[in-house]
């Protein structure tokens, strides 16, 4: 047990363990990440990052780090999938990124759900 990380906001279990951006709840699965006191997308110099600092650029891979819901779509976008080639735009509602998805199509994507490859 780790006192540094919180307990499970589902189950409240005190075994909850770090992988990658995401805490992990070993008792009943859930999954979800720490808040942080200012996004980590952007800052002041302009330079997009990925949810856990990395610097991301046009071209780059990355893997989506928790599952999305996309609308018209049964399944989704499920975390572990790889986007490679993104662009980075300024989109609107925090989307920074561009790319095309296998099975999905083009799409925009938040920094904060992806981490690079």
């Amino acid at each position: 047990m780790n006192e540094t990380l919180p307990p499970c906001p589902e189950c409240s279990s005190a075994y909850t363990y770090e992988m990658g951006a995401l805490l992990i709840c070993p008792e009943c699965g859930h999954e979800w990440s720490l808040p942080t006191a200012e996004p980590m997308s952007t800052t002041e110099d302009g330079v997009i990052r990925d949810s856990v600092g990395n610097v991301l650029a046009d071209g780059d891979t990355v893997t989506v780090v928790k599952s999305l819901k996309v609308k018209g779509s049964p399944t989704g976008i499920k975390a572990g999938t790889k986007v490679r080639n993104i662009r980075l735009v300024d989109g609107t509602d925090g989307h920074d990124i561009d790319c095309k998805i296998d099975g999905f199509g083009a799409m925009q994507l938040k920094s904060s759900v992806v981490r690079k490859a």
